[in-house]
C-alpha cells in the first residue's frame, strides 16, 4: 500500500487541487453515513476537470479504484470505498449557467443544493427533488444516489430533472450524454435491443424503483435516455463533472395540512385517499420521532399517533387552504385530528422534525443506538399499508425496534434499527433480518431502495428483487463504461457482502475521565452518535454548529471530521497512537468548545467535552501549550491581580510589557487583554456572605463578572432585590472549573468543582435556588457537572437547582416600566445548546424591550480560544460571519444585548458598539429606576 500511495503521490503530483496520504485525512474518508468502512488509498480534492482527469489518469496507471464522493452523506456505503476518493464538494461547486426561460441551470458536481435553490428562487424556480440533506448534499451526490426528497411526489427523482451528464469514464474518455453516436451507444442499443421484453417487464416505471441501474430509461418509447440511466449508478460507471438539470416552477401558494393518525399504519392507508388531490409533499413521521426531538412540543401537532405533513398548493393562500380543508373532510374517517397552517415559520418547525429524522433515529427512546442498513425500502403506495403491518411483525419476530417516518407519498418508509453490530450474533441476526426484509419487499413489488441507493447496505440483495437476466444485463451495463470494474467496485455488480466491513467495533473503548452519563459511561458509544449525516456542514444556515467549519470549509474541522478521526483513533489502523494522536489534536485545535453541536446536531455529538477528554488524555504528564497555563488557569489569576488591579492594569496598558505577556501566557499578539475591575463583586459585597432573608437566592460569582465587569452582578443583586429574594454569596470563594475543563485538566477541574459542590451544599439541600449571570459557567453547572462529578449526588442537586437570571424572575413580581426601546441579542452558544432563551425574551417583553435574538452562530471567542495564539484569523471570521455584520448594520439606537463575557467582548474589540447584560438592562428598567 505505501508503494502504491508513493506510485500516486509521483503521478498526481502536478494537479491544482489537493491530494492527501496522510493517516489523519485517510481517516476522514473511510466512511459515510452508512455502517461501513473502507480505508481509501488517498484522497483527492480538485479544483479543476484536469484535476479530475488527471487523478483518473494517475489511478488508471497504477491501476487503482476511483470513488466519487459529493457531501458523504450517503447512507448505503456508495461513497466510502478502497480506491482513490475524488471529493467534489471542497472546490467543484458552483451553478454555472442558469436560464429562467428554459428553465434548466448548468451545475457542478460539488454544488450544494441549498445553494442551486437560492440562484433559482429568485426566478420563481427551484430544483424538484430536495432530500433532507438539502443544506450540504451535492448535486454529484444526488445524481449518483438518484435522490429525491419529501416534494418527489410532485417533481419525482433526480433522474426526472437530469437532461444532460458531462461525464469521465475510467479509460479518459470525455463525453456528453447529449452525443447519439460512438461506441458507448453503440455497445448500449445493443444491449437493449436485444432484451427488450425483458427490461420492459421487470423494469416497471414506477417512480421510487430506485434499486439497480435505471435501464428502462434506455428503452425506444423513452428517448433513449442516456443522462437518466446513469443517474442511479452510484460512480460505478463514470465520473461526473457537469450536468445540465430542470428546474421545477415554484407554485403561486402554498399550506401545510397536518393530519393525526391513530398510528402510522393507520397514516399508511390514507395516502391512496391523498393522492388524487395532487399535492406537493405527504411525509410521515410517528410519536416516536417526535418525541426524540427535545423542543418539539406535542400541542403543535394535533391528536394522534403518528401524521402526515401534506403540502397543497394554490393560487392564493385562501385558495391553497381551501383546498386543504376540503381534502381534511374528504378523508376525515381516517383522522384522529388535524390542522391547516398558512404561517411559514411555523410550517419550518414541524418540518425540522422531519428533516432530522435520519439523525434523531439513531438513538432510541432509552438512549439504545440504532442503525441503518434497512431505511428506505419503497413499496407503491397503494400496497403501503399492508407492507407496514406485515414488516411491523417482521420486527417482532427478530425483537427489532424503530421509528417509522419518510415519504408515505410515494410507498417510501425511512427506519433506523436497533441492530446489535457489536458481537457475531448480532450481525448474524442483522444478515438474516435483511434477507427476509428484502423478500418482503419484492412480494410486494417494492425496491430495496427507494431514494438512497443500493451501495454495499443492499447490493448484494438485489438478486431477491430482480431475475438472473436483469442481474446479468446490470453487470453488462457497467462493462459499456468500466470493462475492468475499477468504478466504486463492490457496488451494484460483484457486490461486497451487506454483512461485511463495518464500521461499528467491538473491544475499541478505552478508559476515560469523564462520565458520559447519556453513553452509559462509553467514549466510544459518545463517538457513535456521529453517524455521519452531516449538519455540521451547513456553511449557509441557521443555528451555531459548526463555526470552525464554517470558516475553513475543512472535512476535519467539521463535528463530523472530528467525531470520525477520533472513531479511528479508536479503531486504531489508521491513526495509531491513540491519545497521543497529532492528528487528532490538529482537528480539535480549531473546535472552539461552542457547543453549538450538543443542540443542532440531531444526536446530539458534544464534542467540547470530547475535547476535554482528549486534551486531559493527550497531555497527561506532559508539557502543556502556554495557554493552558494562562487561560486555564485564569480565577487563579484573576484573584492575584484583583489584590492589586490598578497595578496590573497599568502593567499591561504598556505595550512591551502586554506583548511580553501575552508572548509568555501563548494569548494571540492581535488581542486587546481586557481591564481588572478596581473591586471584585465579591469584596464590595461581602454583607451577601451572611445575608438574611426571605426567598433566599445564591447568586453565582462567576470569574469573569466578578473580575472583570462586576456592575452585571451589582445590577443583578439590584433587580432580584427588587423581585422579593434575598440575595446571598457563596460563603468562600468558589468555582465551577470551567476554565480548567476547557483545556482539558479534567483532575484539577474536578477538584474545584467538587470543593464548590462541597461549599454549596447546606444551601443546596435547603432548596436554595443558584442563580447563573454567566452563561458558560451556568450550562457548566447544570450539564456537565454529571459528567466531572459521575455519580456524585451533590452535583445532580446542583444541576437541578440551577437557574439562568431570566428563569428565576420569569414569574416573579417585579415591577418594570416600559423602556420602548428595540435590541439585538447575542445568545451565547451554551445558552443556545444547554439553557433556551424563552425566558429571556419574555422578561425583555415585559420590560418594553422589542427584541431580536440573532441567528448569528458563534461570536468566535468562545472563552480562551478567541486570546489563543494562532486562534485570531479564525475567530474574527467567526465573527464576521453573521454577528459582526448584524451589529454594524443595527440602529445605534437599538440595544446591543449579551449575557456573555466573550461575546460583549468580541463585540467590544470588533466594532464600536459596546454590548450590555440582561440584568443591566432590566435595572435600567426598575420603577423607580
Amino acid at each position: 500500500m505505501r508503494e502504491l500511495r508513493e506510485d500516486l503521490r509521483r503521478e498526481l503530483g502536478r494537479i491544482e487541487g489537493q491530494a492527501a496520504f496522510d493517516p489523519g485525512t485517510l481517516a476522514l474518508y473511510t466512511t459515510d453515513a452508512s455502517n461501513y468502512r473502507h480505508e481509501p488509498v488517498g484522497v483527492v480534492l480538485p479544483r479543476t476537470d484536469a484535476d479530475v482527469e488527471a487523478a483518473v489518469a494517475a489511478a488508471r496507471a497504477v491501476g487503482v479504484p476511483i470513488v466519487p464522493r459529493g457531501g458523504g452523506t450517503s447512507v448505503a456505503g456508495n461513497s466510502c470505498g478502497p480506491g482513490l476518493v475524488l471529493d467534489f464538494s471542497r472546490h467543484l461547486g458552483g451553478v454555472e449557467d442558469l436560464d429562467p426561460d428554459a428553465r434548466t441551470a448548468w451545475v457542478r458536481p460539488g454544488t450544494v443544493l441549498d445553494d442551486l435553490q437560492a440562484a433559482a428562487a429568485p426566478h420563481g424556480l427551484r430544483f424538484g427533488p430536495d432530500p433532507s440533506t438539502h443544506s450540504r448534499c451535492t448535486l454529484g451526490g444526488m445524481i449518483g444516489n438518484n435522490a429525491c426528497g419529501s416534494h418527489s411526489v410532485a417533481w419525482g427523482r433526480t433522474a426526472d430533472a437530469v437532461r444532460e451528464l458531462d461525464v469521465l469514464l475510467y479509460d479518459g474518455t470525455r463525453m456528453s450524454t447529449a452525443a447519439t453516436e460512438g461506441r458507448v451507444h453503440d455497445e448500449l442499443r445493443r444491449l437493449v435491443d436485444g432484451n427488450l421484453a425483458t427490461l420492459r417487464t421487470e423494469l416497471t416505471p414506477w417512480s421510487r424503483r430506485v434499486s439497480g441501474y435505471g435501464l428502462e430509461h434506455l428503452l425506444p418509447e423513452n428517448g433513449f435516455d442516456l443522462a437518466k440511466a446513469l443517474v442511479g449508478s452510484e460512480g460505478t460507471c463514470v465520473t461526473v463533472l457537469g450536468a445540465r438539470v430542470e428546474l421545477a416552477r415554484l407554485p403561486a401558494a402554498k399550506v401545510l395540512a397536518v393530519l393525526g393518525f391513530a398510528s402510522d399504519v393507520h397514516a399508511a392507508d390514507a395516502v391512496p385517499d391523498i393522492l388524487p388531490w395532487s399535492p406537493l409533499t405527504v411525509e410521515g413521521v410517528d410519536a416516536d420521532l417526535v418525541a426524540l426531538l427535545p423542543k418539539a412540543r406535542a400541542t403543535d401537532l394535533p391528536d394522534g399517533g403518528a401524521w402526515l405533513f401534506v403540502e397543497i398548493p394554490g393560487e392564493t393562500l385562501d385558495d391553497a387552504e381551501r383546498r386543504a380543508q376540503a381534502l381534511a373532510k374528504a378523508v376525515a374517517g381516517h383522522l384522529t385530528g388535524h390542522l391547516v397552517l398558512r404561517d411559514t415559520r411555523t410550517q419550518r418547525q414541524l418540518w425540522r422534525i422531519r428533516e432530522e429524522g435520519a439523525g434523531l433515529a439513531t438513538r432510541l427512546a432509552g438512549g439504545a443506538e440504532a442503525w441503518p442498513g434497512w431505511e428506505d425500502a419503497a413499496v407503491p403506495p397503494d400496497r403501503l399499508g399492508g407492507y407496514l403491518r406485515e414488516f411491523k411483525t417482521l420486527l417482532r419476530t427478530y425483537d427489532l425496534r424503530s421509528v417509522v417516518y419518510g415519504h408515505y407519498g410515494e410507498g417510501c418508509l425511512h427506519l433506523r434499527l436497533n441492530f446489535d453490530l457489536l458481537s457475531d450474533r448480532g450481525v448474524g441476526k442483522f444478515r438474516s433480518f435483511l434477507q427476509d426484509a428484502a423478500d418482503l419487499v419484492a412480494a410486494h413489488g417494492g425496491s430495496l431502495s427507494g431514494e438512497h441507493g443500493d451501495g454495499q447496505a443492499r447490493s448484494e440483495l438485489l438478486p431477491r428483487m430482480y431475475s438472473a437476466d436483469v442481474i446479468e444485463l446490470f453487470g453488462r451495463f457497467k462493462a459499456v463504461f468500466d470493462p475492468g470494474g475499477r468504478m466504486n467496485p463492490g457496488i451494484l455488480v460483484d457486490p461486497r457482502p451487506v454483512d461485511a466491513d463495518l464500521r461499528v467495533r467491538s473491544g475499541h473503548d478505552r478508559a476515560v475521565f469523564l462520565g458520559y452519563p447519556h453513553d452509559h459511561g462509553s467514549f466510544a458509544e459518545a463517538t457513535r452518535r456521529c453517524v455521519g449525516v452531516g449538519k455540521c456542514r451547513n456553511t449557509t444556515g441557521p443555528g451555531v454548529m459548526c463555526p470552525s467549519y464554517r470558516v475553513t470549509r475543512e472535512e476535519k474541522h467539521s463535528t463530523r471530521g472530528r467525531a470520525h478521526l477520533l472513531a479511528e483513533m479508536l479503531n486504531g489502523e489508521l491513526i495509531t497512537d491513540g491519545w497521543r494522536s497529532t492528528e487528532v489534536r490538529e482537528a480539535l485545535d480549531l473546535c472552539l468548545s461552542c457547543k453549538g453541536c450538543l443542540s443542532d446536531c440531531p444526536v446530539d455529538v458534544d464534542m467540547a467535552t470530547y475535547k476535554a477528554e482528549f486534551y486531559h488524555q493527550h497531555y497527561r504528564r506532559r508539557l502543556r501549550p502556554a495557554a493552558h497555563y494562562s487561560m486555564g488557569w485564569l480565577p487563579l489569576w484573576l484573584r492575584l491581580a484583583a489584590r492589586a488591579p490598578r497595578a496590573a492594569n497599568a502593567l499591561l496598558r504598556r505595550p512591551r510589557l502586554a506583548a511580553v505577556a501575552k508572548r509568555l501566557g501563548g494569548i494571540a499578539a492581535e488581542r486587546d487583554l481586557p481591564a481588572f475591575a478596581g473591586v471584585p463583586f465579591t469584596r464590595a459585597r461581602r454583607d451577601l456572605r451572611t445575608a438574611a432573608g426571605e426567598r433566599p437566592v445564591l447568586l453565582w460569582p462567576d470569574s469573569f463578572n466578578n473580575f472583570f465587569t462586576p456592575d452585571v452582578l451589582h445590577a443583578a443583586t439590584d433587580v432580584l432585590t427588587a423581585a422579593g429574594f434575598t440575595v446571598l454569596l457563596p460563603s468562600r470563594p468558589v468555582c465551577c472549573g470551567l476554565t480548567w475543563m476547557s483545556t482539558g485538566q479534567l483532575g484539577i477541574a474536578r477538584r474545584v468543582l467538587r470543593r464548590t459542590v462541597d461549599t454549596l451544599r447546606p444551601h443546596l439541600e435547603a432548596g436554595v435556588p443558584v442563580v447563573g449571570l454567566e452563561p458558560s459557567c451556568t450550562a457548566l453547572l447544570r450539564d456537565d457537572a454529571a459528567a466531572l462529578l459521575p455519580g456524585d449526588d451533590g452535583a445532580g442537586l446542583l444541576a437541578r437547582s440551577t437557574r439562568t437570571f431570566a428563569e428565576l424572575l420569569d414569574d416573579a413580581p417585579l415591577p418594570l416600566r416600559d423602556l420602548d426601546v428595540d435590541a439585538i441579542t447575542q445568545v451565547h452558544c451554551h445558552q443556545h445548546a444547554v439553557l433556551g432563551f424563552d425566558a429571556d425574551e419574555r422578561l425583555l417583553a415585559r420590560a418594553g424591550v422589542r427584541n431580536t435574538a440573532l441567528d448569528s452562530g458563534c461570536c468566535g471567542l468562545a472563552g480562551n480560544f478567541g486570546f489563543e495564539r494562532g486562534h485570531y484569523d479564525v475567530s474574527v471570521a467567526c465573527a464576521e460571519d453573521r454577528l459582526l455584520p448584524a451589529v454594524r448594520e443595527a440602529d445605534p439606537a437599538t440595544l446591543v444585548l449579551s449575557d456573555g463575557f466573550s461575546c460583549r467582548t468580541q463585540i467590544a474589540q470588533q466594532s464600536d458598539r459596546t454590548a450590555v447584560h440582561l440584568a443591566e438592562i432590566l435595572r435600567s428598567a426598575l420603577d423607580p429606576p
